[in-house]
């Protein structure tokens, strides 16, 4: 969804990204269709990064298989999305085996090998208490770096990710209670009178820790989408525009006075 990419300053140490803007992209769900009670005037948000990293292999490439790569959807601080999500479909090209894949539990990713880039559509779907309408996404895989004539690394990959706030409204009692407590979610402040019971546990905790992608091999070429770096992003665009905006002030201002010279007596 979000694919507008930032320059960055390059380090050898770091991958090769493609940074999406850092300003928050919204996508509202609609509610529950179940027959429970729904609390009005209320939003839970989800935040959600989808996106892939690709390694080159190096001596190991051929001309079919110059990839290694992983495409995923993770929670924005890395925290366990199947409290929401219950299962992910990846639509891959249609000429890999069995393109459609299904992934029933988190983490929600899927590694394969290539050579070509192409959209991957993914999809979705949460527990039936969160939403009924699967939410669909679209990522075009990226294998090579930007910059075209640079050298290519085994060591780097390359990472392109996308942010999303999925937001769900007027949400059930019962899903409230279940994640009110849950670092995926971000929890709203509720409506006067409305209380909720003690949350009750009913998560594996060894489950829930393979659902997290904390400690995922991949985790140290995430993306970091805190909201300090967004304020940073945006502290520095507005200095950006402050700064064009001053520039065309002063071009107007230097034609009004030529205007001025040229005008008859």
């Amino acid at each position: 969804m979000v694919d507008t990419s930032l320059s960055k300053k390059k380090d050898p140490d770091q991958p090769e990204i493609s940074l999406p803007t850092l300003k928050s992209q919204r996508t509202k769900m609609g509610k529950s269709e179940d027959s429970e009670k729904k609390i009005k005037d209320v939003e839970i948000s989800v935040p959600i990064v989808y996106g892939n990293a690709a390694f080159w292999l190096g001596k190991k490439a051929s001309e079919y298989q110059s990839h290694k790569w992983t495409v995923y959807v993770r929670g924005a601080t890395n925290e366990d999305l199947s409290v929401v999500v219950k299962r992910a479909v990846f639509q891959l090209h249609s000429s890999f085996n069995n393109p459609t894949r299904v992934v029933e539990s988190a983490p929600f990713e899927l590694s394969e090998s290539g050579w070509g880039e192409f959209e991957i559509a993914i999809t979705l779907f949460f527990h039936n208490d969160v939403c009924e309408k699967p939410l669909n996404l679209y990522h075009h895989l990226k294998l090579y770096p930007e910059d075209e004539s640079g050298p290519m690394s085994t060591k780097k990959p390359v990472v392109v990710e996308s942010y999303d706030e999925v937001v769900f409204t007027e949400p059930s009692e019962s899903f409230l209670a279940r994640v009110q407590n849950h670092p995926a979610v971000t929890f709203p402040r509720l409506p006067a009178g409305v209380t909720l019971p003690p949350p009750v546990s009913t998560e594996d905790e060894s489950k829930k820790k393979r659902g997290d992608t904390k400690d995922h091999p991949l985790s140290q070429w995430f993306l970091n989408f805190s909201e300090a770096d967004e304020l940073l992003q945006l502290a520095a665009a507005r200095q950006q525009v402050q700064a064009h905006i001053a520039k065309l002030r002063r071009q107007i201002s230097l034609t009004d006075g030529q205007n001025q010279q040229f005008k008859p007596l």
